[in-house]
């Protein structure tokens, strides 16, 4: 390979590294990144739970117990971002996104 050609490809190079390293990552795509850990959850941006199989707290740092969680029967208060889950007719546990899907919690 010439001279001239090495930066081409060292500049692609660093390209394709970054798209598969951001595709292994907590909440990335449409998700937003990651807006911040509930125990060894991630929330993300656009306010559902990532299906990361990743401990959060234990990437980002921070108590490694996880803070109870409150479980509700209804729907009302089961804000990803309150931090309150609540339980569906078949046992999942999920919160509800700001756009009203649920997002559930991965067993």
């Amino acid at each position: 390979m010439s001279r001239g050609g090495m930066p081409v490809f060292v500049l692609l190079l660093c390209i394709f590294c970054t798209n598969a390293w951001a595709g292994n990552t907590p909440c990335s795509g449409r998700k937003g990144g990651v807006d911040r850990c509930e125990g060894e959850l991630f929330l993300c941006n656009d306010g559902s739970i990532s299906a990361s199989k990743k401990s959060c707290s234990a990437l980002y740092g921070g108590r490694s117990d996880a803070r109870p969680q409150t479980l509700l029967q209804n729907a009302d208060g089961c804000a990803c971002s309150t931090g309150t889950f609540c339980t569906g007719p078949r046992g999942g546990v999920y919160c509800l996104t700001p756009s009203g899907n649920k997002s559930y919690k991965r067993k």
